[in-house]
């Protein structure tokens, strides 16, 4: 069974979420503390949505320079999976393994909806289980998730096909090009603001034209990432 780490830091909202949706999708989660240098041995991490020290500075700015996240690094850089979710996307862009950033959401104001996604790549680690141009609803929450990048990273993205994830409907935050979610060149690291993980159990999820809170679109992220373990 594949083992992936899951990072607590002091304000993390959404890791036990996280261990939920790897256990839901056939993983092992580990649990993962921001003070410490190992990762355990873990086959992939998903660093969590939530405040993280406060999100003093920038958000994300404090945890990218946590003792865990340099072996975050290192073991994104040797082909290591990773996933960063809303606060995680954060903390990727302020490690530089993922290219851009976030800012204030363009309305000044915190949101919380269930977003429709339309799937743009299919060859991460994180999504090979989708088909391309699938759509797909989550829950979307975040008061800076608006992303941003110069013309020139935005063009190399839109070449190199590294936008992953694309508002549809609405742009809830102001980002650039209606960006949910990108990767990086090798395509085993991810980061999107709304979150998998609270779309991975019926009854728990978004409404869905079969019943109430009976989306799971998000747990297709989780398997993905265990499809490919077993395949490498």
């Amino acid at each position: 069974m594949s083992r992936v780490g899951v990072v607590t830091f002091p304000g993390s909202l959404d890791d036990r979420d996280a261990q939920r949706a790897v256990r839901l999708a056939g993983g092992e989660p580990v649990p993962l503390w921001h003070g410490d240098h190992d990762l355990q041995g873990v086959d992939a991490i998903v660093l969590p949505g939530g405040f993280s020290y406060g999100d003093y500075l920038r958000c994300g700015a404090i945890a990218s320079h946590s003792p865990i996240m340099r072996e975050v690094v290192s073991a994104a850089e040797r082909g290591v999976p990773v996933l960063g979710i809303c606060n995680g996307f954060q903390m990727l862009t302020e490690a530089h393994l993922l290219p851009g950033g976030l800012i204030r959401n363009d309305h000044g104001s915190f949101i919380c909806r269930d977003q429709v996604l339309r799937v743009e790549n299919t060859t991460t680690a994180w999504t090979h289980e989708f088909e391309q141009g699938d759509e797909i609803v989550v829950p979307l929450k975040n008061g800076e998730g608006g992303y941003i990048a110069d013309a020139e990273t935005l063009a190399m993205l839109e070449g190199e096909g590294r936008v992953v994830f694309r508002y549809v409907g609405v742009n809830p935050n102001g980002s650039l090009n209606d960006i949910a979610g990108v990767t990086n060149e090798r395509g085993n690291v991810v980061g999107l603001m709304p979150h998998p993980e609270h779309a991975v159990e019926p009854g728990f999820g978004p409404d869905t034209a079969a019943a109430m809170r009976s989306g799971v679109d998000g747990l297709r992220l989780f398997t993905s990432a265990l499809q490919s373990l077993l395949a490498a």
